[in-house]
């Protein structure tokens, strides 16, 4: 069974430990045998369940998730903030330990964006992926995933640490989103779930498919995600710290996670390191319809 966990008595409050140990037991319950053996803790506030998990990760006896009520330091990719309100967001890391090397990982981030899509569309919430770790609906960002590695001193056969990080939105509050400074997607119908529920089944999904990528790699992920492809066949550009690096049309992911990008000298393919992907505003062409996603 999973192993619900008390957190230390510094990261929460009384009364937010003993509700985290109600709610693991309930998410215990609930998930599939595809996560028996992830042990679960919740706290009310932290920084960063990310940077948390990482700083354990000599210390961890498994796979582990983190959920937290409030991060006052949540991030995404390059270092940027995650900004949330107080119940508005589902927050939790994932540290699960792979077999690696390191290289074989570069699409790990697609296969989660991939787990989670399916769950979210199972339960009435159709979205779409935005190359490499945004999930969309109607076009705009309802989640996001930092993945982050790590190799444990303990570790000398070469096995990999990965702690992903996943921030959902539920809600938005008007504030908030003025806050953010730009359109974000909400999931009002999740936030009238049980939220022991929603994460079992999203951890019930993203070990699934954690343990299939251990053995497999990206490439049996390549054509789903592909089908849930956000901007396929749009002009798009490949941005590193707002410099245009390349502009073409998307074409989807490869058998390793790389972004195909078709352009005026032919077709390229982009690793995802800290680089930016956002629509060409150059280009005033209709989009090419995806070929696998209904009308």
């Amino acid at each position: 069974m999973t192993r619900p966990h008390t957190p230390p008595a510094a990261q929460t409050t009384t009364t937010a430990a003993a509700l985290g140990q109600q709610d693991a037991a309930a998410i215990s319950a609930a998930c599939a045998s595809s996560a028996s053996h992830v042990a679960i803790e919740i706290v009310g506030q932290t920084g960063s369940t990310n940077a948390d998990l990482l700083a354990r990760i000599d210390t961890l006896a498994g796979p582990t998730l983190l959920i937290a009520h409030q991060q006052t330091a949540g991030r995404g990719r390059a270092g940027r903030s995650w900004l949330s309100a107080p119940g508005a967001a589902l927050m939790f890391s994932l540290a699960w330990r792979f077999k690696g090397p390191l290289h074989r990982m570069s699409g790990l981030p697609m296969a989660v964006g991939v787990a989670l899509a399916e769950t979210l569309g199972s339960l009435g919430v159709p979205v779409q992926i935005k190359w490499p770790n945004d999930l969309l609906r109607d076009g705009a960002k309802l989640a996001g995933i930092l993945v982050e590695s790590q190799t444990a001193k303990r570790d000398t056969d070469g096995a990999i640490w990965a702690v992903i990080g996943v921030g959902l939105n539920l809600l938005m509050p008007d504030q908030l989103e003025a806050q953010i400074g730009r359109s974000v997607a909400a999931a009002p119908w999740l936030a009238q779930m049980p939220r022991q529920q929603l994460v079992a089944a999203l951890l019930s999904r993203l070990a699934a498919v954690l343990a299939e990528f251990d053995d497999t790699g990206f490439a049996p992920f390549c054509e789903r995600w592909n089908a849930l492809h956000a901007w396929h066949g749009r002009e798009v550009v490949i941005l590193d710290h707002d410099q245009v690096l390349q502009q073409g049309r998307a074409a989807g992911v490869d058998a390793i996670g790389r972004l195909l990008l078709d352009t005026s000298a032919g077709r390229v393919e982009v690793l995802s390191g800290d680089v930016s992907l956002r629509l060409n505003p150059a280009s005033a062409g209709a989009a090419t319809p995806n070929p696998t996603l209904p009308d």
